[in-house]
């Protein structure tokens, strides 16, 4: 007989994380963040192709990049409440179809602007498609079963970048079919639409909608408040940081005050907010969204001016330098898939230590960076160190019901972007100055590394709170 009442919406058994059903159904919704994590960095690496082919200005190649990652980051938390409202699988397909749809045009665009246009339109279809993946890993496996579903889920993020950097020098130095630069984006529409032939057969069905509605007053004040926070840092550097990104960064934090107003009138109006205080007030919760912010700024940082050393005085072709990344991630993942198995009084102490080992790391960045087997293990212990971010991940939704999944799983994932964002805005801009005014990127390896250790010890500090947190419910 099977039983399938009393469960969450999106519920799967947790005997099946391993295999069976619940296997095939994290490898679906993980194959779709893998893919929208990809088109974050594999278009880098097509850039120069794309400028040659579309005479492309300097700004515009900005916005193909930045157009992405703006409407993903301010989109995110929208995308996780429809998904609570409209039901997690009819969103993640409805993300998944957006998705390859304008990948598809993405390869097919005429000129550099529609390019522009269907790159903001890509990243709101992966906005749409992400946050259900969390939110479906929250309502569907339990205890050590989602635990080890969020280590895939980092494992795959960070494998995500790395694979974007090789799998986009390999398509573009192929040149498939004469196609060059738009193989970069053809290549999600047949996985794409393979995820949409499987996911309906395997995917559980949604309950009956959540009801309510969408906060729109939420939306309107927390959408500019992200986009003006958002904007000037990707585009600051290259542009020169014209006054426009200040005012906007200062307007950025008058709406964020708007947003945080505007959610306690809806909630004491008896609505739903975006962005409930309830949820931040869970245990374990804010501290844990502190702490993911330094993860995520010094990883992709890390990545970013790295990857400009290895093809700038190391003279590393972008799929080597990619594959310069595989002990770092490979690193990363066995950390992740794996910290349940310390004794669980040392989960959490974890944290801030793996966050101190990377800092360590950091710091030998410079006199490292000459390359070769020093470097390479170099990197392999900072992909170690950050490799406990699934316990982050972790702590900070295992105390959250399954209706507030929705939430915490949005708020999550846009701090992740944001950490992105702003480590590279801040450190990546630290590495390219220095790189300007020493006329090396070997030089300016030393204070980006000193740069990078600080962040992390920041996060180490964090990690505490989140390991005294443990010990404080234990005495309880």
């Amino acid at each position: 007989m099977t039983q399938t009442t009393d469960m969450p919406r999106g519920t799967v058994p947790e005997r099946d994380t391993r295999g069976g059903p619940g296997g095939l159904v994290l490898a679906l919704i993980l194959l779709g963040q893998f893919m929208a994590i990809l088109d974050v960095n594999i278009v880098n690496v097509a850039l120069p192709t794309m400028r040659a082919d579309l005479h492309a200005s300097g700004a515009g190649l900005q916005l193909v990049v930045a157009g992405y990652v703006i409407s993903y980051a301010v989109l995110l938390v929208t995308g996780a409440r429809l998904g609570d409202l409209a039901g997690h699988r009819r969103m993640y397909h409805l993300g998944l179809a957006a998705f390859t749809v304008t990948s598809l045009a993405c390869g097919l665009a005429p000129s550099t602007w529609p390019l522009v246009a269907f790159r903001f339109l890509q990243g709101a279809g992966a906005a749409l498609m992400t946050p259900q993946v969390m939110s479906m890993i929250q309502r569907g496996f339990t205890g050590p079963a989602r635990a080890r579903a969020l280590g895939y889920y980092a494992a795959v993020i960070a494998g995500g970048v790395v694979v974007g950097q090789v799998a986009g020098g390999l398509l573009v130095s192929a040149d498939l079919f004469g196609a060059g630069w738009r193989t970069v984006f053809l290549v999600n529409v047949p996985i794409g639409a393979a995820l949409l032939l499987a996911g309906p057969r395997a995917l559980p069905r949604d309950a009956a909608a959540g009801g309510g509605r969408l906060d729109l007053r939420g939306l309107a004040t927390l959408t500019p408040a992200v986009l003006l926070f958002v904007v000037p840092l990707i585009l600051g550097h290259e542009l020169g940081w014209p006054a426009w990104g200040w005012v906007s960064l200062g307007a950025s934090a008058v709406f964020l005050a708007a947003f945080a107003e505007v959610e306690r009138r809806v909630a004491a109006d008896g609505g739903r907010p975006l962005v409930s205080a309830r949820v931040l007030r869970l245990p374990g919760l804010l501290p844990a969204s502190v702490c993911i912010l330094f993860g995520p700024c010094t990883w992709a940082s890390f990545l970013f001016t790295t990857t400009l050393h290895l093809q700038g005085d190391l003279r590393m072709s972008p799929m080597e330098s990619g594959l310069a990344f595989v002990p770092s991630v490979t690193a990363f993942a066995l950390v992740g898939l794996n910290w349940q198995r310390l004794p669980a009084r040392w989960q959490r102490r974890a944290v801030p230590a793996g966050f101190a080992v990377a800092s360590a790391g950091y710091l030998f960045i410079g006199p490292l960076a000459g390359g070769g087997a020093p470097y390479e293990l170099l990197t392999a212990v900072i992909g170690f160190g950050l490799g406990v971010m699934p316990i982050i991940m972790t702590v900070a939704l295992e105390n959250v019901p399954a209706g507030d999944a929705a939430d915490a799983g949005g708020l999550m994932l846009t701090l992740m972007q944001v950490g992105q964002v702003v480590g590279v805005a801040t450190v990546g801009t630290l590495f390219l100055g220095l790189a300007e005014d020493g006329g090396s990127t070997r030089h300016a390896e030393y204070a980006t590394g000193w740069a990078l250790a600080g962040l992390t010890l920041a996060g180490a500090l964090c990690g505490l709170v989140l390991a005294r947190g443990r010990s404080a419910a234990r005495t309880a």
